[in-house]
């Protein structure tokens, strides 16, 4: 500002001094030129002086305007790479937080899976339990906690209460007593089955993510997948005991239990085989409910021997239904909802009380009333 009026100041002297200088040098060396037309002469050549210097503020003006937008250009550039490195850095310092979240899962991840072969049963438990809570935490390693669970459960495991009067030993002493670590290891696996269902999610959820269980060679006891959604389930020549309950589980995978036995009762009502569903080989000692099940998929029940009852009463089946060489030693109620199936029945047992579709005929040794 100082600046400005020194300058100010001397355009305006200058333009005085133009002035007087220019009127008196018309006057004295023009003879023929007047008073006012030299006042005038003076005037223009003053304002002349005063228009140039305005010009040159202007010009100085607009050079310091240009150099402030582009040092205001410059701030909003380093503004702008100080935001893309802070950026970085929290990109960087997440990643490095997901690593040591990720190597915490993993190392707590490998040390229950090491406890899980401990001596003591309720630190197994513990390590089962951790396993569950690392799915929770970490919903990305579901699968994998599940693998391992099932992992668990085929385990070879011998236990007098997954046997069959048929199957028991004609050796007294074989099972003479049921020792303390083996009724230990019973209660362990009870507690890998709750968790499996506890990770399962439920029927009741909007976008439920699909799991896989293998159970293959399992003995299972209280089996319990009511509610929960289900991928592929893979449970060949498993043993189940008490009640195995499938009720209003949603199964979106193939579903297999071939030659498993069931020494109590299967409850799968309201259930939904989005895939095929194969029992060929299956033993069941108790009734096998599946009133009002959905069967998308192909239903293979060769093979099939049932000892109680087996009850299809209002379910719809949509695809291949194969009855071969199958036993219904007790009642069967087959009647399927509409539209009815029309099955492959080449040797099929069925005990006089048995209920069957009147389209169906009853080839062989089948019987109906």
């Amino acid at each position: 500002m100082g600046d400005r009026k020194i300058g100010l100041v001397a355009t305006i002297a200058v333009a005085v001094v133009v002035l007087v200088g220019v009127s008196v040098a018309l006057l004295a060396f023009d003879p023929r030129t007047s008073g006012a037309d030299a006042l005038r002469t003076g005037g223009l050549a003053a304002g002349s002086v005063v228009a140039l210097y305005a010009l040159w503020l202007n010009d100085r003006r607009r050079r310091v305007e240009e150099k402030r937008q582009e040092l205001e250009t410059q701030r909003q550039e380093l503004d702008r790479q100080r935001y893309a490195l802070e950026q970085q850095r929290q990109a960087l310092e997440d990643r490095r937080t997901d690593q040591d979240r990720d190597r915490a899962a993993d190392e707590r991840f490998a040390r229950a899976v090491e406890l899980l072969g401990n001596e003591a049963d309720q630190v197994r438990v513990g390590a089962l339990h951790s396993l569950a809570g690392l799915a929770r935490s970490h919903p990305e390693h579901t699968q994998t906690v599940l693998d391992v669970l099932c992992s668990y459960l085929r385990r070879p495991f011998r236990h007098p209460k997954w046997t069959t009067p048929e199957e028991l030993s004609p050796d007294p002493e074989e099972w003479s007593e049921i020792t303390p670590e083996l009724e230990g290891e019973r209660h362990v696996r009870q507690t890998a089955q709750r968790l499996i269902r506890d990770l399962l999610p439920n029927t009741t959820d909007p976008d439920p993510v699909i799991y896989d269980l293998d159970l293959t060679r399992a003995l299972l006891e209280r089996f319990n997948l009511s509610d929960r959604v289900v991928g592929r389930v893979a449970a060949y020549r498993c043993r189940f005991r008490h009640t195995t309950n499938l009720n209003r589980a949603v199964f979106h995978g193939s579903v297999h239990f071939r030659d498993s036995v069931f020494l109590a009762r299967i409850r799968a009502e309201d259930v939904q085989f989005r895939g095929k569903l194969e029992l060929r080989g299956m033993l069941a000692h108790g009734p096998c409910g599946f009133e009002r099940t959905r069967f998308d998929g192909d239903v293979d029940v060769k093979h099939v021997v049932c000892r109680d009852g087996a009850y299809f009463g209002g379910a719809i089946c949509g695809a291949a239904l194969d009855l071969r060489h199958a036993r219904f030693l007790g009642t069967a109620d087959l009647n399927f909802a509409d539209p009815v199936p029309m099955p492959l029945l080449d040797d099929v047992e069925f005990d006089d009380k048995s209920r069957l579709p009147s389209a169906w005929p009853v080839p062989g040794t089948a019987t109906r009333n």
